[in-house]
């Protein structure tokens, strides 16, 4: 009982000195709540498909963010790793008979593999030529999986995939749980050292090179990590979906993480995961409303295209960083943020302009 209070004051400490004092962590400790207690209001099938699919994506687009956002590597084509992950889980659960847990996280080395054949002969490519030739990868690939329908299946996929848990309840727990902690775990690479010599190089490459860092080495780092935690997202959705086809290659889903990545906030992490959570539900809900008026059958991407466009207008950096800097405020002087209501830094006590 004596150790279960430590730990209990030590939490209490930590949620009234880092949580409780800025309004961003007390938003996303309100989603985390909500999202663990979400299942007992409601197991409604639909609604956990679409918040399950949700946390996948999550993954996927957080992970193009890791890649894309903090090393300026801007791939085209980040949909190669999530479909060459699928593919992999599927045949190994399918022709070997692994199950889920296990094939998972082969498909996600899959991914690492995937991000070493690609990030090397892309290490001396910047700009549009970097984003044209990431972008023939998964086109490539989607050739190769037409050309032998005996292994891939073709134009229909590999289908019938265990599935991931025994219930739609576990599952919604299963992904939402492990967006939580992939998503913690690339917050905490970006904020590492690491991060902060891939965020150095998408500034300044040259200037990090002259300083002694092998930037070659760290650029194939970001696409490996990338391609690992997009392979989980591939291999989830896989055995969520129980398919592995040509749609996890196309050139759509590669523009469609962007988007998400893009309205949501590059280079934090968080943006591009609460992006997919706010546009792929609203996108759902869109589609079951305007199912109704059969006459107006392409107005809900152009719902979706408009929104997209004002963000880009008036929120250039992101929907989440443009909403963070209108509740919360940076110290001039040591850098911490701050309630935007505060007159004074809560650490150094410096005055906030």
């Amino acid at each position: 009982m004596g150790l279960l209070g430590v730990y209990f004051r030590r939490t209490v400490g930590i949620l009234r000195t880092e949580v409780l004092v800025l309004p961003s962590r007390v938003a996303v400790l309100v989603f985390i709540v909500a999202l663990m207690a979400l299942p007992i209001f409601t197991q409604d099938y639909y609604f956990l498909r679409v918040l399950i699919l949700t946390s996948i994506f999550a993954i996927f687009a957080a992970s193009w963010d890791l890649l894309s956002g903090f090393t300026g590597q801007m791939n085209f084509g980040h949909a190669l790793f999530f479909g060459v992950a699928a593919y992999v889980t599927a045949l190994l659960n399918l022709k070997l008979g692994l199950p889920p847990y296990f094939s998972i996280p082969l498909g996600a080395v899959g991914g690492v593999l995937t991000g070493l054949i690609v990030g090397i002969p892309c290490l001396r490519l910047k700009g549009s030529y970097l984003a044209l030739t990431t972008l023939a990868f998964p086109i490539i690939l989607t050739g190769i999986v037409f050309a032998i329908p005996s292994i891939t299946g073709g134009e229909l996929g590999l289908a019938g995939l265990s599935r991931l848990t025994g219930s739609r309840v576990m599952d919604y727990y299963l992904t939402s749980g492990l967006m939580l902690i992939l998503g913690f775990t690339m917050w905490k690479i970006t904020d590492s050292k690491t991060g902060i010599i891939l965020h150095a190089i998408r500034e300044d490459e040259l200037a990090v090179r002259t300083a002694g860092v092998n930037t070659t080495r760290y650029k194939l780092l970001a696409f490996c990590m990338s391609g690992f935690f997009a392979g989980v997202a591939g291999g989830l959705y896989a055995h969520f979906m129980r398919l592995a086809g040509p749609s996890g290659l196309e050139v759509g889903l590669s523009f469609q993480v962007i988007i998400w990545a893009v309205f949501g906030g590059m280079v934090t992490i968080y943006g591009p995961i609460a992006g997919v959570f706010i546009l792929y539900p609203l996108m759902e809900i869109l589609r079951i409303v305007l199912d109704q008026f059969p006459s107006l059958p392409e107005i809900r991407m152009f719902i979706f295209a408009a929104l997209v466009l004002l963000t880009l207008l008036f929120m250039p950096e992101g929907l989440i960083p443009w909403v963070r800097d209108k509740i919360e405020t940076e110290c001039p002087r040591c850098k911490v943020r701050n309630v935007f209501s505060r007159q004074r830094c809560r650490i150094c006590d410096a005055a906030l302009d």
